[in-house]
Order: C-alpha cells, then structure tokens, then sequence
C-alpha cells in the first residue's frame, strides 16, 4: 500500500484541524470510498429488487423524463 503524502494544518494551540493533500490522491481517495458503498449497496440488494433488461430498460426511460 502507498503512503499518502499529507500535511497538516494547525490551529493556534498546534491543534490538528485539517488535512491538505494533492488532489490526485484526493480524488483516488474519493473512487475507493465510493466503490465500496456501491458493492455494499449490491451486497445488500434483495433479489426482489432485481429487474430484468426489459424492466430496467422502462425504468430508465421513466427516470430520464423526470
């Protein structure tokens, strides 16, 4: 696993309050988090809520004209 290069900000008290790091890590950051909510939202799905091609395909159109 990489290190992340980060630096710290500070408050008067020499309090950490904040993180800076550069926006490529930022961002790969950010895809990571956002995969693993997606495959635990898959996990989770209940086979009801499975649609076949031709029900998801009516249920995009209808989420398309909205």
């Amino acid at each position: 696993m990489e290190a992340i290069e980060k630096k710290y900000v500070t408050d008067e008290d020499n309090n950490i309050i904040a993180v800076q790091m550069d926006i490529k890590t930022f961002r790969k950051i950010e895809r990571l988090l956002e995969d693993h909510v997606l495959a635990k939202l898959i996990e989770e799905n209940e086979e009801k809520d499975i649609l076949d091609l031709k029900e998801a395909r009516e249920y995009y159109d209808k989420l398309t004209k909205e």
